[in-house]
């Protein structure tokens, strides 16, 4: 396949990864598909990709969208990375089934990926067909939207192009192209990869191209390793925060599934919560419950430390010195954790930020999180009508008024916030959504285009989505948990 001149302006690539870092990737080119067709395009992130979404829509775009066609610029890449995958050390794994197209700089300013997931075989695939069903790309595109929608650092999906081809899993299934947009794909298993590979010196390339791409205001700093493992735990301190305030449980928090930007990367086998339950778990391969919702901060800490490990030649050239200062800064995580999450919850709960009563907040938040525990609350609802209650809003019905220790915890509660401002409100519906996406509502949407081709309810779900803090009558079933029998069945896959 050979690059296309087109007329038309697609991506203005500048793919620093690729000429920054020869011997970090494997050019390749995606395989052709037989019957390309658009299935989703998403506009909106076109237009910040500074795109002509008529383009795109278009025989040339969809063709570029299936890889048939090449975009002037771009370069095709698959990364090298290796990862722990529930707990166990995987020397090389690399872009099975993805290849980086190239880099743009979008409207805010920001350099963005833009990969291909499931564009056929790479030299990582380790014989697999390097393919993607249609089913797991939707529930990508839904997922990733939803997650931007609440505020929440995500890589997000361009495109789903379906391929025309059959894709074949534990049955046949229609193939599908994902079109991803992330802040890069940099993950620790890159620096994994690389530490165990092709030693420090090539860390430490690895190292200052990170640096330069998403922490610059470390460069002139003398500890700048240093400095880049705090500010890489920092984001996913907030981003682990985050998770848990509205319930996210990612299923597989491998080390090349933790990004370096502090993004939201792979959706394969994540959940919502339903019933609040720490120990909750859906996906189908996590027999133990290592990626709990509950576990969720502690995993992050045991990533971070694999992390670390890669930066010791970097931090000292005394590896006792080194070990000292990455373990003085791990055990700094789950204070900076704590942190970030008594943001979250105070934010969930209307109250302003004071140090002096952290002890009293992380009591009271606690308090409710065992009485939604105990009373089987569904875990989205029991905050929103918290919000409802704050904010005076009158509801026929309220899930908390079956609790009867309620009434002495509201009034902890009242006690504690007696004036709530506007700006607390406002904050406090922000961080409590009426919609999230329902487990049974995604798979019901993701069974209708498979099966049936029908893209109604997945377009329905998603524009629910798209505004999860506005209550509106018309989409009252969507904020309705699955029924129980549901609930207690469901499992997730990684569908890949």
């Amino acid at each position: 396949m050979k690059a296309s001149i087109l007329n038309k302006a697609w991506f203005a690539f500048d793919n620093t990864y690729a000429r920054d870092l020869e011997g970090y990737y494997v050019p390749c080119l995606p395989c052709e598909v037989t019957r390309p067709q658009l299935v989703q395009l998403n506009s909106e992130l076109a237009r910040t990709l500074k795109v002509d979404s008529d383009a795109l829509m278009g025989l040339d775009g969809v063709r570029i969208l299936a890889g048939n066609e090449i975009p002037p610029g771009a370069t095709p890449i698959a990364q090298a990375y290796a990862g722990h995958q529930f707990g166990h050390f995987s020397p090389q794994l690399g872009d099975g089934r993805a290849l980086v197209l190239g880099e743009t700089i979008d409207q805010g300013g920001m350099r963005r990926d833009i990969a291909f997931k499931g564009s056929g075989p790479t030299p990582f695939s380790r014989r697999g067909d390097g393919k993607c069903a249609l089913g797991p790309a939707l529930r990508e595109y839904l997922m990733g939207e939803a997650m931007d929608a609440l505020g929440i650092p995500t890589t997000r999906a361009l495109a789903v192009v379906a391929t025309g081809e059959t894709v074949r899993r534990e049955r046949p299934l229609p193939g599908a192209i994902l079109t991803r947009v992330a802040a890069s794909h940099l993950r620790v298993g890159t620096f994994e990869y690389f530490a165990a590979h092709k030693g420090p010196e090539s860390v430490r390339r690895l190292a200052d191209y990170a640096i330069q791409r998403h922490y610059p205001e470390l460069l002139g700093n003398d500890c700048r390793y240093l400095a880049f493992l705090e500010a890489v735990a920092d984001r996913q301190a907030t981003l682990i925060a985050r998770w848990l305030g509205v319930g996210f449980i990612h299923g597989v928090m491998n080390t090349d599934n933790m990004t370096i930007s502090g993004e939201t990367i792979d959706y394969g086998p994540c959940a919502f919560l339903e019933t609040y339950d720490p120990d909750a778990v859906f996906s189908s391969i996590d027999v133990e419950g290592r990626y709990a919702y509950g576990r969720q901060t502690a995993i992050a800490a045991w990533n971070l430390a694999r992390f670390a490990e890669t930066l010791l030649p970097l931090l000292d050239d005394r590896e006792e010195r080194a070990i000292t200062l990455a373990n003085d800064m791990l055990s700094r995580f789950q204070q900076r954790q704590t942190t970030r999450w008594l943001e979250v919850m105070r934010d969930k709960l209307c109250i302003s930020a004071d140090s002096a009563e952290e002890t009293e907040d992380c009591g009271l938040i606690t308090d409710f999180l065992d009485m939604l525990y105990r009373r089987h609350i569904d875990f989205t609802q029991g905050f929103r009508a918290l919000f409802d209650r704050a904010a005076g809003n009158a509801r026929p019905t309220c899930p908390l008024e079956a609790c009867p220790e309620f009434s002495a915890w509201q009034q902890h509660w009242r006690a504690r916030q007696p004036i709530r401002t506007e700006a607390l409100l406002a904050r406090m519906r922000s961080a409590n959504p009426c919609y999230i996406p329902r487990n049974h509502r995604v798979e019901a949407a993701l069974e209708a285009a498979v099966e049936n081709g029908d893209l109604t309810p997945f377009r329905r779900l998603l524009a629910v989505l798209a505004h999860p803090c506005e209550g509106r009558d018309e989409d009252t079933a969507y904020a309705e948990p699955a029924p129980a029998a549901f609930s207690a069945s469901y499992r997730t896959f990684c569908g890949t």
